[in-house]
């Protein structure tokens, strides 16, 4: 199979993801993160391109009707969305793409990019999710509260996704990811190309 796949990792905050993310791409060169479009303002060290592309917010509504997005969202008050173009380029060039993303950012895409790899990573417990988000150290009991209930809901979405994956621990998840990763490359669907004469 020559084109790479679109890979989406949902689940709670708290749950690891960005801690897998970061592994798999260190271990896997032709994993690539996708670059998000954002309405907020750049955070110190944040650099165009390279964190995120940084628009207006007529601009990104202008994309929104253009269809440019592939999925988009607004969160505490900015727009962030996902390039349907950059997405496609990068995947054609055999790059597989990775997207992080929120269960209704997640369902777009399933609407939008069937094909799409949706794996759903899911804590061992909510006792365990509600210790490694206090363990961080950086919210306040009041915050806590609202991602424990949000949690509840997007565990809700599990069945959505065509994996899910207890992230008991970090190096374990990765290699399930990295085996899910490369057996999605085997599927027929993916391989109608082939010939043998």
């Amino acid at each position: 199979m020559s084109s790479g796949l679109l890979i989406v990792i949902s689940g709670p905050s708290g749950v690891g993801k960005g801690t897998i993310i970061s592994d798999l791409c260190r271990e896997s060169p032709q994993i690539e993160v996708s670059v998000s479009t954002t309405t907020r303002s750049p955070r110190p060290q944040e650099e165009e391109g390279e964190s995120y592309f940084f628009v207006s917010e007529p601009a990104f509504e202008e994309k929104i009707s253009s269809g440019f997005f592939l999925e988009w969202a607004n969160v505490y008050g900015h727009y962030y969305g996902t390039s349907r173009e950059a997405v496609k380029e990068a995947t054609e060039k055999g790059k597989d793409i990775l997207l992080e993303l929120d269960v209704q950012g997640g369902m777009q895409v399933k609407a939008n990019m069937p094909e799409a790899v949706l794996i759903f990573i899911a804590p061992p417990s909510l006792t365990e999710l509600r210790r490694r988000i206090t363990a961080r150290g950086t919210e306040i009991s009041e915050h806590i509260e609202k991602r424990m209930h949000i949690a509840l809901q997007e565990l809700k979405y599990y069945e959505e996704y065509d994996y899910i994956i207890i992230n008991n621990r970090i190096e374990e998840t990765v290699n399930i990811v990295k085996t899910i990763i490369s057996a999605e490359k085997y599927r027929v669907f993916r391989n109608k190309d082939l010939s043998w004469e």
